[in-house]
């Protein structure tokens, strides 16, 4: 069997919550040794938010930190950060997610790492960044899009912006855009022997990635309005209709070629010339597409449109998605730790995913990672004496 594409990466995960773990799941499936350290006091505040919780690891924490090895460290004290800084001469990879200048204060900071092993990619991953006036604030992912001028773009015509459900900021700013800068920076450290520090800021990320507002904004001199644009219901062919039973379809015809099998499907060849259709004649266009699909139920919509190859699919809940033939087809779901969990978005040759320990409870791992690191059993029994680990 051949080695997992990062079998021999040594990472130290100072991370908490969604962001970071995120992040380092990704990079503990692809075969990274992943060592998440947590204080000897409150560690992830993960393990106590939402279902489960009340057994110390709640269903969120241990989604998010599978195929990871325990570690609880005081890193305040100076005996927890000279282990930290001795576990960080043989790693390949830091992560953090604290404020900018924490983990400088704790004495574990990048030029500290650096000086002892200059192949270190050290990555700190915050809201705004380790530059610019916002550096020091607080943050969450609606003030992430917020600011990015992504959230403004959410919702329909008229309406508020909508909140989604989905961590844009945390999950594309937070977990996907460390990995590039951190893979890109692996791969310099082992060609050039020099690691780098890799700076992420989720708002950046999220406004790097705002293209078609910026379109828009080019073309037209000002960001079109929530619900306006050409992929958030400004015209007939791209857009959610409610169905009879209260359901909805996803119409995603924005080629002609499928608008106009679209309109074969529903005989409405008078529908035709109104697939890119704005303004009134656009507006007229949705209502007749709305007043259609509000006939018939989902399920008959679906049916009806299975063959047509014309992006119209239903809209799904997850606990469908979860049962969906494609997502199952795809391995999307695998069992572990006693639950139903995403695999990995993407396919290897010659890898082989799978779950290999569950997120680990906390210092599930202390005593082995020390020794590995040298430490004997009378050091390790010391600083657990001491409360150190």
């Amino acid at each position: 069997m051949r080695p997992k594409p990062l079998a021999g990466v040594k990472v130290l995960d100072l991370t908490r919550l969604l962001p970071g773990p995120v992040a380092t799941l990704h990079l503990a499936d692809l075969g990274a040794d992943v060592v998440k350290i947590e204080d000897p006091a409150a560690g992830d505040y993960a393990r106590d938010m939402g279902p489960g919780a009340e057994g110390g690891s709640s269903i969120f924490f241990r989604l998010v930190n599978r195929n990871k090895r325990g570690l609880r460290l005081d890193l305040k004290r100076p005996e927890g950060r000279e282990v930290f800084l001795r576990l960080a001469r043989d790693a390949d990879i830091i992560v953090e997610g604290f404020r900018p200048g924490v983990v400088d204060k704790l004495g574990i900071g990048y030029e500290a790492v650096a000086a002892a092993n200059p192949r270190i990619v050290y990555c700190a991953i915050t809201g705004y960044g380790q530059t610019g006036p916002y550096r020091d604030w607080a943050g969450h992912d609606i003030n992430y899009i917020g600011f990015a001028g992504v959230l403004d773009q959410i919702g329909s015509a008229g309406g508020p912006p909508v909140l989604p459900n989905f961590q844009i900021g945390d999950l594309l700013g937070g977990a996907l855009m460390p990995l590039v800068g951190m893979l890109a920076a692996l791969a310099d450290a082992r060609a050039r022997g020099r690691g780098r520090y890799v700076d992420v800021a989720m708002t950046d990320a999220v406004f790097a990635h705002a293209i078609f507002p910026l379109v828009a904004l080019l073309g037209q001199g000002r960001p079109a309005p929530r619900g306006a644009d050409l992929l958030s219901g400004g015209v007939p062919c791209y857009g959610v209709y409610a169905t009879a039973d209260g359901r909805y379809m996803a119409v995603g015809a924005l080629e002609r070629k499928f608008w106009e099998k679209l309109c074969a499907v529903l005989g409405r060849p008078d529908l035709v010339p109104l697939h890119l259709a704005t303004g009134d004649a656009g507006r007229r266009g949705r209502e007749e597409l709305a007043r259609i699909f509000a006939g018939q139920s989902q399920s008959y919509w679906t049916e009806k449109f299975r063959a047509a190859d014309c992006c119209v699919t239903p809209v799904l809940d997850l606990a469908e998605a979860m049962d969906n033939e494609q997502l199952r087809a795809r391995g999307m779901v695998v069992e572990g730790d006693g639950l139903p969990q995403f695999a990995p978005p993407y396919r290897l040759s010659e890898y082989q995913f799978a779950i290999e320990r569950p997120a680990p409870a906390p210092g599930e791992h202390s005593e082995q990672i020390l020794a590995e690191a040298g430490y004997s059993p009378e050091d390790i029994a010391r600083l657990r004496a001491q409360g150190v680990i």
